[in-house]
């Protein structure tokens, strides 16, 4: 369909999260990411694809993170 508009969700648009929640975000995915591959190396994860998902989430929020302290740094000059 040619011509329509795409409306904007909530879905769409970044949330803004200060550094302090980046950190706590960021703890809490290491620690899921830790707790799967125990289950995976036990045999009990039903679907390791969730260790890449994961993988990629922290990759995210540490680049979010050195995104964030780099602009905090250029704010400062």
């Amino acid at each position: 369909m040619a011509g329509t508009k795409k409306s904007v969700t909530k879905a769409n648009v970044p949330e803004i999260k200060t550094l302090e929640q980046l950190h706590n975000d960021l703890e809490a995915l290491r620690n899921d990411q830790l707790e799967s591959r125990k289950s995976h190396i036990q045999g009990e994860l039903v679907n390791p694809r969730v260790l890449t998902v994961q993988r990629k989430n922290i990759a995210r929020t540490l680049t979010a993170i050195n995104s964030a302290n780099r602009s905090a740094v250029k704010e400062e000059k």
